[in-house]
């Protein structure tokens, strides 16, 4: 069984108002998120069956309330970003460094090589699908070659093409 939630006085004063000048439906679910536990002793899981959210939103929302009473507000913006990185972006930008000088010397980086090194510098297996993510994360994109050759000569092989002997009949 889960602890039940601290809900202080200042608190519940804090949602009081809260639903006192409610404009919006989610303000005024915020500030019950408080009052129906703090008044009947209810359960978040029951407190999240009558507003109509789940027992997250619930907890989330006394958190809201908790930080507005003892002024503690943390910035916004932490539900995004990558959770589950294995580098920063300056980490794996200064990983990538010996193949960004290769690369501007006109070397053709081939993925597998990096993968192995990923491993190493990690210490553990990764997908390969990992070092695609990084390469793209950096900017890096994939080069294909080109249909034909930079230095080609189109006359000349347009003249091959009509003075060669034509080696599939018999002679």
């Amino acid at each position: 069984m889960a602890r039940p939630a601290q809900l202080t006085t200042e608190m519940e004063n804090v949602a009081l108002q809260t639903v006192n000048q409610a404009q919006t439906a989610r303000e005024l679910r915020t500030g019950l998120s408080v009052l129906i536990p703090k008044r009947t002793g209810c359960t978040n899981a029951v407190v999240g069956e009558l507003l109509g959210v789940g027992i997250a939103t619930v907890v989330r929302m006394q958190r809201h309330i908790r930080e507005q009473a003892y002024g503690t507000v943390k910035q916004k913006g932490k539900w995004g970003g990558r959770r589950r990185q294995l580098m920063s972006f300056d980490e794996e930008h200064a990983f990538l460094e010996p193949w960004i000088a290769q690369s501007e010397q006109g070397g053709v980086l081939i993925v597998p090589p990096i993968h192995k090194a990923l491993e190493e510098h990690l210490g553990r297996k990764v997908h390969l699908s990992t070092v695609y993510r990084l390469l793209a994360r950096q900017g890096w994109r994939k080069v294909e070659p080109d249909t034909c050759h930079p230095k080609r000569d189109e006359e000349a092989q347009v003249a091959f093409k009509k003075t060669s002997p034509k080696c599939w009949q018999r002679t």
